[in-house]
């Protein structure tokens, strides 16, 4: 008698990511009715419409990861569903406030509904496009060279625009967008190709310092042009949380990709003399950073931290309740600001409850990482992984004083077209990492009846 083989066959758990999507949507669409429940005591007329849309939309996408990524993981969608839910939920509720005023902006909320139908689309079109991931490898220098023009496309004459002091936007009509968001994406992929090749000369030591070994001098090329062009970013784009973006997210893969502590050392020192440079060349850095230390030291200027930071404090622990805060006190309170909007009416138990969820994206994401079993894709999904975190800490840290105002969008939950599309898109690569991760592999052979092999199912 045979001992047989251990054969594991992953489970692919769509009907578990089924049951987390309607608990999302629960929360999201529940969350869209309160706000107007507590704001003028009655059900939004639109509700059909809007839940109906939203649903389905997110149904949609459901049904596009049971086809084209059966193994992927589930609990990244429902995550992602439950926050681009609570974030038009909010953006609605702040369409009220901006109505009864008589101000001139929005509405916003029908237009980030045409944003996540554009973004889902994205969403389908990549898990379509990108059968496997590893074939991304082969286009490394061209995603180089294709987010090198993305973040250069502002400074076109004629075509860039200049909004709120950064020049970071495009405009063809009426209609902008940034680059940039896109650039990211395309960033992550050209560092993940170019590390894997590159990282057995970048993980040699050079000089071992207070136990640290530091790289060699002549492999510092790569960073130092990370740095020039994080530091290019600032100087023309004036845009700190891009620069900030970019530059950590290249230092934390090369952390990752050779497992030197050195190059963290040297990527922290650069930053630092990147700042400093940075603080004692520019107005606008040194005017964020005056107003992240003393905010109250201008009214006029810092007059948007001072709003936000007393929203935040008006909330308390529990909030003022959905539609029941003044959020629009604050200025740009549907975009770089949504977040002292949810802390004002949910309270730091509901911010934190939504920077919870934040961290369970970025754990699943790292979990991809950790389950890959080729090197690029592991560097693709932690560097997706780390863009993503980055970019919340950064805007989180900014809007409660923990760091200097960056103007970077909340994932998900913030008013804006580029952010949505591009973090939808990197949900996709991410769940087609994991698709690719997990799927049996294409050569085993089918089981026989009477065959001694056991199965054994994969959670």
């Amino acid at each position: 008698m045979s001992t047989g083989s251990v054969q594991t066959i992953p489970r692919k758990r769509r009907g578990t990511e089924l049951f987390l999507l309607l608990a999302a949507l629960v929360v999201g669409i529940g969350a869209y009715v309160a706000a107007e429940l507590g704001y003028n005591g009655a059900v939004p007329d639109n509700l059909v419409q809007v839940a109906g849309g939203f649903a389905a939309l997110a149904l949609a996408a459901h049904v596009a990861v049971r086809l084209l990524a059966p193994y992927a993981d589930p609990v990244l969608l429902p995550l992602v569903v439950m926050l681009n839910g609570l974030g038009l939920a909010m953006i609605n509720r702040i369409d009220l406030d901006l109505a009864a005023d008589n101000r001139p902006e929005g509405p916003f909320a029908g237009q980030q509904l045409i944003w996540t139908l554009i973004g889902v689309i994205g969403f389908v079109a990549v898990l379509l496009v990108i059968r496997d991931h590893r074939r991304l490898q082969a286009y490394t220098y061209t995603m180089g060279l294709g987010a090198i023009v993305l973040l250069l496309l502002p400074l076109v004459p004629f075509l860039g625009k200049n909004i709120n002091g950064a020049q970071i936007w495009i405009g063809i009509g009426p209609l902008s967008f940034q680059p940039g968001e896109v650039a990211k994406i395309l960033l992550v992929v050209f560092f993940a190709g170019y590390l894997v090749v590159k990282r057995d000369a970048l993980a040699l030591a050079g000089r071992r310092i207070l136990g640290i070994d530091l790289p060699r001098g002549r492999d510092l090329g790569p960073i130092l042009v990370a740095w020039l062009v994080s530091l290019a970013v600032l100087v023309f784009q004036r845009d700190l949380g891009s620069s900030l973006l970019f530059f950590g997210l290249f230092v934390v893969l090369l952390y990752v990709a050779t497992e030197r502590v050195g190059w963290i050392v040297v990527g922290a020192l650069l930053f630092a003399a990147g700042a400093y440079f940075g603080y004692l060349t520019f107005a606008h850095v040194q005017a964020r950073v005056t107003g992240w230390l003393d905010p109250f030291s201008d009214p006029d200027a810092y007059f948007q931290i001072q709003q936000s930071l007393y929203g935040l404090a008006f909330g308390g622990l529990l909030g003022t309740g959905l539609g029941q805060g003044d959020p629009t006190l604050t200025p740009f309170s549907y975009s770089d600001f949504i977040v002292p909007s949810f802390g004002e009416e949910l309270g730091l138990t509901g911010l934190m409850a939504i920077v919870v969820v934040y961290a369970l994206i970025v754990e699943r994401a790292l979990r991809v990482a950790l389950l890959c079993r080729d090197a690029f894709g592991k560097l693709l999904a932690a560097g997706l992984a780390v863009a993503f975190a980055l970019q919340v800490f950064v805007v989180v840290g900014g809007v409660t004083r923990l760091i200097p105002l960056t103007g970077l969008t909340t994932p998900f939950l913030s008013y804006g077209g580029s952010s949505l599309v591009a973090n939808w898109a990197i949900i996709a690569l991410l769940l087609r990492v994991s698709h690719v991760t997990r799927r049996p592999s294409p050569s085993a052979a089918p089981l026989a009846a009477d065959d001694a092999t056991q199965v054994v199912k994969l959670r």
